[in-house]
């Protein structure tokens, strides 16, 4: 069927096209531009004139990667980080949630919970106090004090709360009159109905972990504790080239530290390219589903 579009529904689509595409390269330059960073040659990079293509291609910066042990030592702690902190705050999330999703008849203390989280969000106790108390844990220098730091992301709790009572309570009574009781409903009922939403907060969760860096620099003292960001940050930030050995220095003369420093911000954002494809479609109608519930 022909449908013929008038002068202001022709323009309306054009200048939509022309904003997505915009965004849509905005979005995708920083990525390729990285990538083209980090295979040009030294002298390229340091004049600044790699732009769209690589400028004296070379994948020096790569095989000077695989020599750095640092880099893969963050990096491992970046991976059981993105994993530990994603599992916790789930399970965090989803029993804290499920209770919150019930009436105040089904669970009295509802509302005073839910406002003393509210509260805790809006007000928190600051960098210092914070530190202290993990310090007090003993927690300075572990692999839990970056797991345990956010692992109850309000924000996330909220959107689950939500997605939890739009599921039909139909299910549940269904359930009770089967014999089941409330640890039964909520994994076999509850989490199976709520799949959406699960993958869009382990999309929210991994990406913070994966990318945050300003816990790692307070809350570890040793660089060999240093999750990857924290790591990059600091190559960014600081690069004493009196801590290098003979060969690294040797080294410096035949690479930029642009390129190398590009070259481990592309790995890096590898592992979250990877994956967010896999998790997109849930990604939207956990938002919508778990935003506009009541």
């Amino acid at each position: 069927m022909i449908q013929n579009r008038s002068f202001g529904e022709s323009l309306f689509n054009i200048v939509n096209i022309v904003i997505m595409a915009t965004l849509a390269f905005l979005c995708l330059y920083p990525i390729w531009y990285a990538l083209c960073l980090s295979i040009s040659d030294k002298a390229a990079a340091n004049s600044g004139i790699v732009t769209f293509y690589p400028i004296g291609f070379t994948i020096q910066s790569y095989q000077e990667i695989m020599k750095d042990s640092m880099f893969f030592n963050s990096f491992w702690i970046s991976i059981q980080r993105t994993v530990l902190g994603t599992a916790v705050t789930l399970a965090v999330l989803i029993l804290m949630a499920y209770p919150l999703s019930k009436t105040r008849r089904d669970f009295r203390p509802r509302d005073v919970v839910m406002w003393i989280v509210i509260f805790c969000m809006l007000f928190n106790g600051g960098t210092i106090p914070w530190y202290i108390t993990v310090k007090n844990y003993h927690l300075i220098d572990s692999i839990w004090a970056l797991v345990l730091g956010g692992s109850l992301p309000v924000f996330n709790l909220i959107l689950m709360v939500n997605f939890f009572r739009g599921i039909p309570r139909d299910l549940e009574e269904a359930a009770v009159v089967d014999g089941a009781g409330p640890w039964k409903i909520l994994f076999m009922v509850i989490v199976p109905c709520s799949i959406p939403v699960i993958a869009t907060i382990v999309l929210f969760t991994g990406v913070y972990h994966w990318n945050e860096f300003f816990q790692g620099l307070v809350l570890t003292t040793n660089e060999s504790h240093y999750p990857l960001q924290t790591y990059i940050q600091q190559l960014v930030v600081n690069i004493q080239t009196s801590t290098l050995s003979k060969d690294q220095i040797e080294n410096l003369f035949k690479l930029s530290n642009k390129s190398l420093n590009a070259a481990k911000v592309f790995i890096a954002m590898i592992p979250m390219l990877v994956v967010y494809p896999f998790l997109q479609r849930y990604f939207i109608s956990g938002i919508m589903l778990g935003a506009v519930k009541e």
